[in-house]
């Protein structure tokens, strides 16, 4: 490989002192101190005891400031001028948005200018036709069609030259909608930093229900927190699983997430899709019935014995002491935030995230593996039940052999959260070490009972 002939100059003039620091120079020395900074000269540290910028550096002439620190909180004045300048910043790119009326003249002018159409109706443009849409569109509109989107077009498209219009009208209507989006998330992000903390995006959900038709109208105001408490936590269980307080509005708007929320804007939806909407009110009533179905005692939490009734009943014990040594409760008990984790882990057991909260909950030494001693202590569980409905006893040394063999970890002997996501077993691997009537099916798959 050849190198740069710019680097090896930059080798060459590289100056490295062969003297030894001084004592006085070891002990001003400070490891944690910025490049903005000056330890070498008298001026310089004294300009790093008084925290000023050395601009005079010689790193200044080459690598630019790229990092500007949000003001403090007791700052009030630059606090307020940084959100009316964000403020103002996020209305005119909404000004820069196309709204219904440009979005329609856009498409007939697209079918004006139609190339060829195809016998099934499918209408094309070519490029020189592309051109001339781009000269008859407004300046607002042209931002969109360039010349690079007709070449990503024109390769996913399986007519030499062109391009469906309609794949040009829904690029842009797609792009409008996730800088609509982004925007309108961007107006809550308090920081100022790209990011919605927990509160952010409560505040967001608060101001969106009324224009949701199918919530708007059914939404007690005495059951809207637990409305927003539910819709928010699917947006932090999948996008935060680190818990780290906050989650990024482009991963938001990636996701996918505020899209099916967003649906809920029709006035009509059939069942089918209201009830696989997690954020549609029949989705929300039935998790919280089951919450409160499961609280026998009607206090308001959940305990280990209340728990053990989810779902079909035949969660281990030893796996749901698991869940509350590693969840966090209160006096022993969970509460409806934490119940809402342990429902999303539960019923999307294939997902990356629920892999990530279960593994932490199957991983008892906490040592990043699941060796064969681990799912030893897991089956007990299930032999429990095993003699309880006085079935044929299962070897656990053919179980353990068929979990390692659906794996196919790197490590014949270890099983980590990677080996589990990659082997595309996860699911079954995780349901039959902490659920009986999963394991029972798995058990007796070849007998036409239904699949884990």
């Amino acid at each position: 490989m050849e190198l740069d002939p710019d680097i090896i100059k930059e080798f060459e003039q590289l100056e490295v002192s062969s003297e030894k620091p001084k004592e006085e120079e070891l002990e001003n020395f400070d490891e944690t101190a910025l490049l903005k900074y000056t330890n070498n000269s008298v001026s310089g540290a004294a300009s790093a005891q008084n925290g000023k910028l050395n601009v005079n550096h010689p790193t200044y002439a080459t690598i630019p400031k790229f990092f500007h620190a949000p003001p403090a909180p007791t700052d009030t004045l630059r606090q307020n001028l940084r959100k009316e300048a964000h403020s103002l910043f996020l209305q005119k790119r909404s000004q820069e948005l196309l709204d219904n009326e440009e979005l329609n003249t856009l498409w007939s002018i697209l079918e004006k200018h139609c190339t060829q159409v195809m016998p099934l109706g499918q209408q094309l443009i070519g490029y020189d036709d592309y051109l001339k849409v781009m000269q008859a569109v407004s300046s607002k509109c042209r931002k969109y069609l360039t010349a690079r989107l007709f070449a990503k077009l024109q390769c996913h498209s399986g007519y030499p030259g062109k391009v469906e219009i309609v794949s040009i009208f829904n690029y842009t209507m797609r792009k409008v909608w996730l800088t609509q989006g982004r925007i309108g998330l961007s107006f809550y992000d308090e920081v100022g930093q790209g990011y919605l903390r927990e509160i952010d995006m409560e505040n967001y959900i608060i101001d969106i229900i009324p224009t949701l038709a199918q919530i708007s109208g059914c939404v007690q105001p005495s059951f809207q927190s637990f409305y927003v408490c539910t819709v928010v936590k699917k947006f932090f269980f999948f996008l935060d699983p680190l818990h780290t307080g906050r989650i990024r509005i482009r991963d938001i708007l990636a996701s996918g997430l505020l899209t099916e929320l967003l649906e809920l804007r029709d006035e009509e939806s059939s069942k089918e899709s209201q009830e696989h909407n997690w954020f549609s009110m029949p989705s929300v009533l039935t998790v919280y019935g089951n919450y409160l179905n499961l609280d026998k005692d009607h206090n308001g939490m959940l305990s280990k014995q209340e728990l053990a009734d989810y779902g079909s009943g035949t969660l281990t014990s030893v796996f749901l002491d698991r869940v509350f040594d590693e969840c966090r409760t209160f006096d022993g008990e969970m509460d409806y935030k934490t119940f809402l984790d342990f429902v999303l882990a539960l019923d999307n057991r294939h997902e990356p995230q629920s892999l990530h909260y279960l593994f932490r909950i199957l991983d008892v030494q906490h040592k990043g593996y699941l060796t064969a001693q681990t799912l030893h202590y897991f089956f007990k569980g299930i032999q429990e039940q095993i003699r309880a409905v006085n079935a044929e006893a299962v070897n656990f040394e053919d179980l353990k052999d068929e979990i390692f063999d659906m794996v196919k970890s790197k490590d014949p002997y270890k099983i980590t959260l990677q080996d589990l996501i990659n082997c595309g077993q996860a699911e079954t691997v995780v349901s039959i070490l902490i659920e009986f009537h999963k394991f029972w099916a798995y058990e007796n798959r070849e007998e036409g009972s239904h699949n884990v």
